[in-house]
Parts: structure tokens; sequence; C-alpha cells
């Protein structure tokens, strides 16, 4: 059993694979007789060490492979001769090579590390998870980046209680790399600030077009729905620029809430002009168990195999009626990854809101500790 445990550890080594490596050699220079010089190829064994594991293995594995060299030199009748040298020679270049290949590498990988790092403290600032129940709304949300390096990008959501209702932003931020975050970070930042403190929506629109002025180089806007929701389930959102959301009704319809005229994306409201934003405010009544589905482009842009885009209304719309928010959000997600069959080209961000005011009355008549 021992043996077992033994061989399994050094299977999944990363010596295994050069020391196997150099073992098949020494089998063939064993099978094949003197004739044949194969006394170089030991070098194998530190050029593929390089791939795997610290700096120490490939020195090992070059040691091992002048022992073997050594070894079958002598036993060859070979041992002193020039082509033993020259084996011996190119065993010591490719260690050497080996070396600096994995001091490469292990320096990348802790680049890496550090980057991830810093994606997970971003992540923990920037979508710290919401609430399952904020006033009278149910809430889901989903984030999945299309970073390998991180898992954050330039799309975000947030929603906080106000005196005025549940307030909301869902936003994508035009373009890709480290500066998205950043602009990302400003209309977080401003929302949860301006969200719960002024009675005009609109107003909370203004301080997010002002910090990003304020913050950013203004080479970049951000499209973005501002909505509220109110006790009685008053709705009011204005779209900058972003794909409508989904309205599913209790009773089963789903339909897409197109504002009149859209408001011109963050950090685009100076070059569009000075119009009244309230001329452009979405308007509607909820009724208990509706619910509202806010996405970015990264889900509606989604791709098939044909080009097709991801049909939001026909294949999420039904879907998103099932379960709890965050379990249709879920079903959702597997859904697009079914649809398009491969990993996501596009950040994407997730957001469904329900009306539901008896969650609230619950929340009142909970003991508070």
């Amino acid at each position: 059993m021992m043996w077992r445990r033994a061989a399994g550890s050094l299977a999944r080594s990363p010596l295994a694979l050069p020391l196997g490596a150099m073992l098949g050699v020494a089998v063939v220079d064993a099978l094949t007789g003197p004739e044949y010089n194969l006394l170089p190829v030991y070098a194998a064994g530190p050029a593929i060490a390089a791939g795997r594991g610290p700096i120490r293995n490939v020195v090992a594995m070059g040691g091992v492979a002048v022992l073997l060299c050594l070894l079958f030199a002598a036993k060859a009748d070979r041992f002193g001769e020039l082509r033993m040298y020259v084996a011996l020679v190119a065993i010591a270049y490719v260690t050497l090579a080996a070396v600096y290949a994995a001091w490469v590498r292990l320096r990348t990988e802790r680049r890496l590390v550090d980057v991830q790092e810093v994606a997970r403290t971003l992540e923990d600032v920037l979508f710290v998870p919401l609430s399952p129940v904020i006033g009278p709304v149910r809430l889901g949300a989903s984030y999945v980046s299309a970073s390998r390096a991180t898992r954050v990008g330039g799309d975000l959501y947030k929603a906080v209680p106000s005196p005025y209702g549940v307030r909301l932003v869902i936003a994508d931020v035009q373009g890709k790399g480290l500066g998205t975050v950043r602009c990302a970070a400003v209309v977080l930042a401003a929302f949860r600030e301006a969200g719960p403190e002024f009675a005009d929506l609109a107003e909370v629109g203004l301080r997010i077009e002002a910090a990003l002025n304020r913050s950013t180089d203004g080479q970049r806007f951000v499209t973005g729905i501002l909505a509220q929701i109110d006790p009685a389930g008053q709705f009011l959102a204005f779209n900058h620029g972003h794909p409508a959301p989904l309205l599913l009704t209790a009773g089963g319809g789903i339909t897409l809430i197109e504002p009149d005229e859209p408001v011109p994306p963050f950090g685009l409201t100076e070059l569009a002009g000075s119009g009244d934003p309230l001329d452009s405010v979405t308007r509607l009544t909820l009724n208990p168990g509706d619910r509202l589905f806010f996405y970015t482009d990264g889900l509606s842009e989604a791709r098939n195999g044909d080009g097709l885009f991801y049909p939001v209304g026909k294949r999420a719309g039904p879907l998103l009626s099932r379960g709890s928010p965050e379990e249709a959000l879920r079903l959702v997600r597997a859904d697009v990854a079914a649809f398009t069959g491969v990993p996501p080209d596009d950040d994407s961000a997730l957001l469904l809101v329900e009306f539901a005011p008896e969650a609230a009355r619950r929340g009142r008549s909970e003991p508070q500790e």
C-alpha cells in the first residue's frame, strides 16, 4: 500500500516527466548498442524540468543527465572520447538555458499571482455581495469577466436603500483594460455616495457624471441604467444608452422596457447638450411578483457558432421566472454557455429584481437583535 502511495506521489511530481524522458533514452541507448550516440539526448531531462517546478529541479535533472551520460559512456567503452565530452558540454548548455527559462517562468507566475491578488481585492471592493432583500425588492446578481488574469472588468452593478425607495445602477464602461476598472470604481463610488442622499434620481446621475469628469481622462464613456423602485411599486429609470431591461410580469408577460428618449451615456452629457433629463425618464407601476432583468451587452452580444446573437427575450425570458432571482440567473448563465459553446469573450453583469412588498413587511415584523 505504501509503495502505491509513493508511486502516485512520484507520478504527480514535477520530476516525473523529465526522469521518465531520461529513463526512456537510457532504455533505447541500452537496446541499440554502442554504434548509436545518444549521449547528448539526456539533455532532454533538464529541458523538460524547466516547464514545471523550481530551479533546483532543473539543476538536479542536469546532474542526473550528466551521471547517465558518464554511465552509458563507460558501458559503451566511450569514456574519455571526444563524443562524451561533446555530450557533456551539450547537457551543460541545455541545463543553463533551462535554468534561465525556469527563472523567467517563475517570475511570470509570481506576477500573475500578484495580478490575481489585486483582482480579488478589486472584486471585494467593487462587487460587495448584494443583500437578497432590500426594502420592497428581492435581488439576484451575477458577474462574469472575460479576462483570464482578472475576475473584474468594466461592467458593474449596485443596489442601495434610500428614503425614496431602492436605488440601483447597472453599467458598462467602454473599452478594455485597467482603465475600465478605474472608471467602474468611480461610477460605483459616486453612486454609493449620492444614491441614498438625493431625492431627485436625476441628480444622482449628475453626480456620477461629475465624478467621471473629475477622476478620469475624459476618453471613456459609460452606458448604464439608473433606476428606483419605491414601496408602492413605482418604477422610474434613466437609460443612458444601455440595453433595455426586460419586464417579466407575474402573469407571464415579457416586455422590453425601451425608453422614449435615451439619456446620453455617462461621460458624454456635455457633448450631447444640456436637455432636461426628466424628459427621458421611464415610468411604470410594478405589481407584486413582477421582475425586472437588467444586463450588459456581454449577454445580448454573445454569439453562437453561426454568428447569431443570444436572443435575450426569447431564451432568457422564460428562465427568469423560475425559482429565486439567484437561481434564475444561474439558469440563464447555463443557457448562454449552451448557446455559445465557448467561454465568454466579453464581461457581463446581470441583475434580476423582483417587486416583493411582502418581503419588506416580513423584514419589519422580524424582531431586532
